[in-house]
């Protein structure tokens, strides 16, 4: 009951606060949002840096934050303030050569955890933050705040009604997954149902920017909220794994009902680039 009050707080508070950064601020190509964005990434690699740690995949908090946040703010220098777009794999460069040189000249102790080291910068460098700058990108396309608007309604309304009806009808028929064995069918059914909705339903409210001049456009819509629903459970689901992988239930304390900023954004980070290419791909 605690958890259901927590997460229903969460929505009412949470969702028009995201609807003002979407369909209200948007100056500067949604600036704003970006840098909520950002610091999400940021937050995001703190708490992943915790779950390697339990593995012994040790990296400083300053930096792993700091390599969170490298490509969200690289993509925010380009689309909200027209930086040229190499910027992009500078600041890749940037991060790989920190992390192969700043301990090469170091005492015995630290270089026997070198590649230990090495090895999480890179991993905090792509999840979640190279993930998440997909999402920023989505600010360069026409109407954009209705373009993130659908994709934020086809992962978050996915994600709602599979918790739901997971609660509801779950009980009898768990999936029986080792990262995940709360999840249901039922919740995978009807979280798929409602993605797929979502993305048909785009296409005849909003046909300025959901028109297919490659197909029918309710069918494309249908393809999209498919494609980007599988994804945001796959973002869960991997998670979860991650997290099962290190012996932890949840990945911080940031957010009432639902655990760390890992946990908030994890599936919008592996559907964010899918729903980008696929829109890019189907209705542009």
């Amino acid at each position: 009951m605690r958890n259901l009050v927590e997460r229903l707080l969460v929505f009412f508070i949470g969702l028009p606060i995201v609807l003002l950064l979407v369909l209200v601020f948007s100056q500067n190509n949604h600036l704003l949002l970006n840098l909520t964005i950002l610091i999400f990434s940021a937050l995001g690699a703190l708490e992943f840096r915790t779950i390697l740690g339990q593995k012994n995949l040790n990296i400083s908090a300053p930096e792993a934050a700091i390599l969170g946040a490298f490509t969200p703010l690289a993509c925010t220098l380009v689309v909200s303030f027209g930086i040229t777009w190499r910027v992009l794999p500078a600041v890749f460069i940037i991060g790989a050569t920190w992390l192969m040189i700043s301990q090469v000249f170091t005492n015995q102790e630290n270089l026997n955890s070198y590649i230990n080291r090495v090895a999480a910068g890179f991993v905090l460098m792509i999840y979640p933050g190279l993930f998440m700058s997909w999402f920023i990108q989505m600010a360069v396309f026409d109407q954009a705040e209705l373009v993130i608007l659908i994709f934020l309604l086809i992962v978050q309304l996915n994600d709602a009604f599979a918790w739901a009806s997971g609660m509801l009808f779950g009980k009898n028929n768990r999936m029986i997954l080792a990262a995940s064995p709360g999840k249901s069918i039922a919740g995978f059914v009807c979280g798929m149902i409602a993605s797929v909705f979502t993305g048909i339903l785009a296409t005849h409210i909003l046909p300025s920017v959901f028109t297919s001049t490659l197909m029918a456009s309710p069918l494309a819509g249908a393809i999209l909220g498919f494609v980007v629903g599988i994804a945001a459970i796959m973002g869960d689901l991997c998670e979860s794994a991650l997290k099962r992988s290190a012996g932890i239930k949840d990945s911080g304390k940031l957010i009432l009902g639902r655990g760390g900023a890992l946990d908030s954004i994890d599936s919008l980070a592996l559907a964010a680039p899918v729903y980008y290419l696929f829109y890019m791909y189907l209705f542009t």
